[in-house]
């Protein structure tokens, strides 16, 4: 008998949603990344990329990765710790912590390993480690695997943080996580109020810059330079698997900081190096930001087009200020539904359920890139439009 298996296998809500017809995960896409792509045989408009600068078929980064494959081969054969760091990866790090108005930062072979590994190794048992309840998994697994004391605020209330600073140990490190945008609601983080809350009870502060870069900011230097208060904020987390074309992600601080984190953050030292390939990538889109505003422009051109594009078809987006473009559901077999509906008129978009989401606030999410014309965007609204209204949701 083989009691792992006989357990696993009563969860079978997965084909549920295959029996119906509206199973929305793991499609396969056949064509490069782009605002069309092919997938299951036919073409759709994407609108669930992460790619904000739309440069995944940059030819330009195309070329970095494969010079440096040539160079240096596919992989590094060990951890940075050990005999995987290479000059690209030193090179690209003095590069990240000037861009984002740092001493020091740490180049991770995932922006999920950035967060586990980071929130786990600053503090101790005798600490605080205070989220946003909306906070992305890989913060919260972060938290997880901390021995410190472990505090959650109600989304982006400041007055649920102030009371949950009041309740630690003043002589404590407490150190507050929350993304910059958050990844689902296309929400910001209230960083002014939160630079005011860590003076008053000297707090330390960390930032997930993930859908930042790239998208707000000088040049796309995120959200702390958005509200210009980089230098109030201790670390800064990003990655580059978004506007930066490339995987993998880093984090940026005081050299202080940085050096006990390369020393002590277990995802960083007994996890492989980032690849030569992916290390290019990622050098060669971080110049293209310096080089070409006028990408960051775009973006938020169609983003505003957006925007009033989807209100004024009478969507609920709620409180979003990115390109990020919830439109909620609020029932979960309706959000496959919705999404299967604009599949099939050639729209391909996200769906949200529980547990990124709460039940009561079930969306289907909209991501642009700088590269969407308006035309694609007027598409999607038609077929959206549609969709949510055959299904009484709209």
């Amino acid at each position: 008998m083989n009691l792992l298996r006989e357990k696993l296998a009563k969860w079978d809500q997965p084909q549920q949603f295959m029996a119906q017809g509206i199973y929305p995960y793991f499609r396969t896409i056949d064509s490069h990344q782009d605002t069309e792509v092919m997938m299951d045989g036919h073409k759709v408009l994407m609108f669930g990329s992460n790619s904000y600068m739309g440069l995944t078929y940059d030819q330009r980064i195309i070329e970095a990765a494969i010079e440096a494959t040539k160079k240096y081969g596919t992989g590094c054969a060990g951890s940075r710790f050990l005999n995987g760091t290479l000059d690209l990866h030193v090179e690209l790090e003095h590069e990240l912590a000037e861009f984002v108005g740092k001493d020091e930062a740490l180049v991770y072979s995932a922006g999920f390993n950035v967060n586990a590994g980071v929130i786990s190794c600053v503090t101790d048992r005798n600490d605080y480690i205070i989220c946003d309840d909306r906070d992305h998994a890989s913060i919260v697994d972060g938290r997880r695997l901390s021995m410190s004391k472990a505090l959650k605020y109600k989304h982006n209330d400041m007055a649920d943080l102030e009371a949950k600073l009041q309740k630690c140990e003043p002589n404590a490190v407490k150190l507050m996580v929350a993304d910059g945008v958050f990844s689902m609601e296309g929400d910001l983080a209230p960083l002014p109020k939160m630079v005011e809350l860590k003076k008053k009870y000297n707090a330390n502060l960390m930032i997930d810059e993930a859908h930042g870069l790239g998208v707000f900011g000088k040049n796309g230097r995120g959200v702390c330079d958005h509200f210009g208060l980089t230098n109030e904020v201790d670390l800064i987390m990003g990655t580059f698997s978004k506007s930066l074309a490339s995987i993998g992600g880093f984090i940026a601080g005081d050299k202080e900081v940085i050096n006990w984190i390369r020393h002590n953050s277990r995802t960083y030292i007994f996890s492989a190096s980032i690849t030569p390939a992916a290390t290019a990538a990622a050098k060669a889109a971080l110049q293209i930001l310096k080089d070409e505003p006028e990408r960051q422009e775009n973006l938020w051109k169609i983003t505003n087009y957006a925007l009033k594009a989807f209100k004024d078809a009478g969507f609920e987006i709620g409180e979003t200020e990115s390109p990020i473009i919830p439109l909620y559901v609020r029932d979960a077999v309706k959000t496959f539904q919705v999404t299967r509906l604009a599949f099939d008129n050639g729209i391909f978009i996200n769906p949200v359920i529980p547990p990124a989401c709460a039940p009561e606030d079930t969306l289907v999410r909209v991501a642009l890139m700088a590269t969407h014309t308006k035309e694609q965007v007027d598409r999607a609204v038609e077929a959206l439009t549609k969709s949510f209204k055959q299904l009484g949701i709209l």
